[in-house]
């Protein structure tokens, strides 16, 4: 046990402990009886064997060969479970409609979020315990940032749950959350016009001023802003962060419908 503990740390595997927890956590997402849900790190297959009561097939990524072994050997006579000895951020999923559920190793968060959020197709959902620092930037909580901005047009990002650091063993050094991410359909961004709304924000968070309204100061006149400012309910004066995506999409869709496309157009 401790070898197998040792094992855990160096792969930076913070393992759940309770499976009632665990059912709450399946119980909180969308996963039902005909869903094929993809697990990243099934570990020692706690997450596993609740999903395998849920969903129609669960197939299991571990990359430890060690746990791999005995996830096979646990879940021998289970049939909808499939174990694969695989590194997700190398693992290609076939071309078909999944959800993913898994406790994620907290120093590989960025690199398997970006993955989900860029994948084709990309997960119909995606149900994810992370580190609560990780999970607030993604989800803009409790406020925006550059990237909750940039990808909420798609999906829907929401914290559902905060953990403990005792449901975890070994216990981690931070703070925990259950971050739950569901596509969009249809996006609240049009294709032909993805990489002006990825411009635009870049551009309101690319450069160093004390508000939105001195940044886009090139883009909308002061009676624009004021305007915008009064019909979608934020200060004269916010900052990129202080301004709610909805906000952001409404200015967004002004740029669209009355600015000059001379003043946008080098975004």
């Amino acid at each position: 046990m401790a070898k197998r503990l040792r094992n855990g740390i160096a792969l930076a595997q913070n393992f759940l402990k309770s499976p009632a927890l665990v059912r709450r956590l399946v119980d909180a997402s969308s996963i039902g009886p005909s869903d094929t849900v993809y697990e990243i790190g099934a570990g020692r297959g706690i997450i596993t064997a609740e999903l395998a009561r849920t969903a129609h097939q669960v197939v299991a990524l571990e990359k430890d060969p060690v746990l791999v072994r005995d996830l096979k050997e646990r879940f021998l006579r289970v049939p909808n479970v499939q174990v694969l000895e695989a590194d997700f951020l190398q693992y290609r999923i076939p071309d078909r409609e999944y959800k993913i559920f898994a406790n994620i190793p907290y120093n590989l968060t960025a690199d398997i979020v970006r993955k989900l959020l860029c994948a084709s197709p990309a997960p119909k959902e995606a149900n994810l315990v992370m580190q609560k620092e990780a999970a607030e930037k993604f989800s803009g909580s409790p406020k925006e940032t550059r990237f909750s901005i940039l990808i909420k047009p798609w999906f829907q990002l929401r914290i559902i749950h905060e953990l403990r650091r005792t449901d975890f063993e070994p216990a981690p050094g931070v703070d925990s959350a259950f971050l739950q991410i569901r596509k969009r359909s249809p996006p609240l961004v049009r294709e032909a016009d993805t990489v002006l709304y990825r411009n635009f924000v870049y551009y309101g968070f690319g450069i160093w001023k004390k508000s939105l309204k001195l940044i886009f100061r090139p883009i909308f006149t002061f009676a624009q802003w004021k305007r915008l400012s009064k019909d979608l309910g934020f200060q004269l004066n916010a900052t990129p962060t202080e301004v709610t995506f909805e906000q952001w999409l409404g200015l967004f869709d002004c740029l669209m419908r009355r600015v000059p496309r001379n003043k946008w157009a080098r975004l």
